[in-house]
């Protein structure tokens, strides 16, 4: 199995300030000469950690990161505000264009590979190729999914009435909007328990065997803080996307070399937005990770994942 390559430190770390009172974290890793491929985290709201850097080989790629408005290390932390999907796109935009990239490779995974598609599917000429994981579509069907009345809960109905618990009473119904309004409103004792709960839930059913110790490191108050009101924010919002966007615009990227890594038993986000996407795209590599779920981290993914990244650095080279 592919191992993550060794830890390795920034070269170059700025804010880019890209309006609306938003400045948002970028860092470079790697080889400054090296081919550039952007990381693009999930959530929305979860942030770039040290392993999101470790997928590359660093000799061979100019690794760039950034923290989407809002989240991470991004000024200011937690702002909703002027908060969309158009946005973060316009964003990596000023992101390339900062960095005086011509066009690089992108990786993203889950929210990630849908930010990624659909940045790729506005700037397809910017797009050298695309490694995607978890793909999550955007769907009214993927959100009620995983928080309202989909198939998640019947999977993980003990996780879910931990979620249900840390809601008032009077609310404990599985509604992503009564969450938003409690997360949003003025009781930030009680924004910050629901904000929890939301963020456990999702975080527990993301690998298919129990890991306490990837559920403890991603529910720090912090990290909770933005992950789950980032997400209900998008999600009372369909993701700011049209009914069906990213398949009905992916004539776009036909051309583009893609490969998706998505688990058998992703619970987060269903196997069928993979085999979907992938019909969309024939000539696109799906990589079933057989003995995984929904995260990164989970060893067959892994895998799949830095072996599509030796295999990305194959097509700069070709062209």
């Amino acid at each position: 199995m592919n191992q993550f390559y060794p830890e390795i430190e920034p070269y170059n770390y700025f804010l880019l300030d890209v309006g609306h009172d938003h400045q948002i974290y970028v860092e470079e890793c790697g080889n400054p000469d090296g081919q550039p491929v952007l990381f693009i985290h999930g959530g929305p709201g979860g942030g770039c950690s040290s392993n999101d850097r470790r997928f590359f080989d660093p000799d061979v790629y100019r690794i760039i990161l950034f923290d989407q408005r809002g989240c991470g290390r991004s000024l200011p932390h937690g702002s909703l505000d002027f908060n969309e999907t158009q946005y973060l796109v316009n964003d990596i935009e000023k992101i390339r264009q900062k960095l005086a990239i011509d066009n690089w490779h992108i990786f993203g995974g889950s929210w990630g590979s849908t930010l990624s598609l659909v940045y790729a599917e506005n700037h397809p000429e910017s797009v050298l190729s695309l490694v995607l994981r978890g793909i999550f579509l955007g769907r009214p069907e993927d959100t009620i999914w995983t928080f309202s009345s989909g198939g998640a809960i019947r999977i993980f109905p003990d996780y879910w009435q931990e979620y249900l618990n840390a809601l008032p009473k009077s609310n404990q119904s599985p509604s992503i909007k009564i969450a938003y309004d409690l997360m949003v409103g003025d009781d930030k004792p009680l924004a910050m328990k629901v904000a929890r709960a939301w963020s456990k839930w999702e975080i527990r059913c993301c690998t298919l065997k129990p890991n306490d110790e990837f559920v403890n490191a991603a529910t720090n108050d912090e990290s909770c803080w933005t992950l789950a009101r980032h997400e209900a924010h998008y999600m009372v919002n369909d993701c700011f996307l049209s009914p069906n966007e990213i398949l009905e615009n992916s004539h776009r990227i036909k051309n583009i070399p893609t490969t998706i890594v998505h688990g058998r038993y992703d619970i987060v986000c269903p196997f069928d937005n993979a085999w979907l996407l992938h019909q969309a795209l024939p000539n696109s590599k799906l990589i079933v990770s057989e003995t995984a779920g929904h995260a990164s981290i989970e060893d067959e993914t892994k895998h799949h994942l830095i072996n599509a990244t030796q295999q990305m650095s194959k097509i700069n080279n070709s062209q």
